[in-house]
């Protein structure tokens, strides 16, 4: 029986789970006429019709991503005229709202939405523990204390790399005399 692979191959295993998750929700909107629409867009749609046109940094912290991914995910909708952005109260920020285009795409969206989740919840079903608590729970661990300081506890002390130029101690005889 061949070895399961471990917490070696996590964010191997994590990427090829959210390829699954969001290729089958794309091929979804596809199949809806919504060729160029990415599952990333849907949050964004669904914050902006709900609260109304909002600056990105609050947008951000409303579906849960940093303001660099919010701020990618609404200039690929600006391409796809999905959402206008205008000045906001200052020269730095900008404030997001939707287009009629992605207002009229509202109604198709919830009944996806609604599918979805129904979806995930069937699917959740099936494994052993909810994987919406399980991702909460590691999502929360990972705050209180990042990866990169677990990898740091972790790692075997490492003796520093020589700086350029500077001469390279000989090589210790370990055979003994």
């Amino acid at each position: 029986m061949p070895h399961s692979p471990g917490p070696e191959l996590l964010g191997t295993r994590l990427r090829q789970l959210l390829d699954l998750l969001d290729g089958d929700v794309a091929a979804v909107y596809e199949d809806l006429g919504l060729r160029d629409f990415r599952p990333r867009f849907a949050p964004v749609v669904r914050a902006l019709a709900a609260s109304g046109p909002s600056a990105i940094r609050d947008l951000a912290r409303a579906i849960g991503v940093t303001h660099s991914a919010a701020s990618q995910t609404v200039a690929h909708m600006a391409a796809q005229e999905l959402v206008v952005l205008a000045p906001g109260e200052d020269a730095r920020q900008r404030v997001v709202r939707l287009t009629a285009r992605a207002e009229r795409l509202l109604p198709v969206l919830d009944a996806e939405s609604a599918a979805t989740t129904a979806a995930a919840t069937a699917l959740e079903a099936e494994l052993s523990f909810p994987l919406s608590a399980l991702v909460d729970e590691a999502l929360d661990a990972l705050r209180r204390r990042p990866m990169r300081r677990r990898i740091a506890d972790a790692a075997v002390p490492q003796p520093a790399a020589p700086r350029p130029g500077a001469p390279v101690p000989p090589p210790s005889d370990l055979t003994g005399p």
